[in-house]
């Protein structure tokens, strides 16, 4: 099944709610670009692997989308056979187990949503 949306927020609540094998997603939307959407999904707990599409083709920006959470990033323009190809691995590979929480002694460190928490204390 396929469930496409053209806005970022309606696709925000597309992809917390329902259950896919994976999702491509652009970064440039309208009501919420696909960073926030990434970053979003990944705070929630839900790790269904994304294969983010943009025009931007800088380091930086490849780098930024996959310290939020993305797993796969093309840019524009792009093979469709190759994106598709891409789509197969991501779904082969599955939902990635949740990145641990590291505990020591009061002191938790929780690397997906980059919190670190001491004595009950978030320290952002």
């Amino acid at each position: 099944m396929v469930d496409v949306e053209h806005r970022g927020d309606d696709g925000f609540d597309t992809a917390v709610a329902e259950g896919f094998d994976a999702i491509v997603l652009d970064i440039m939307l309208p009501g919420m670009n696909g960073c926030e959407i990434v970053r979003g999904r990944r705070a929630r707990g839900v790790w269904t692997p994304v294969l983010m599409l943009s025009a931007k083709d800088a380091e930086y920006d490849l780098a930024d989308a996959f310290d939020l959470g993305a797993d796969d990033y093309l840019v524009k323009p792009f093979s469709f056979v190759v994106m598709v190809a891409r789509l197969r691995a991501l779904v082969r590979r599955g939902v990635p187990v949740r990145p641990a929480v590291l505990t020591v002694v009061d002191l938790e460190l929780d690397p997906a949503p980059h919190r670190v928490i001491q004595a009950g204390n978030d320290c952002r």
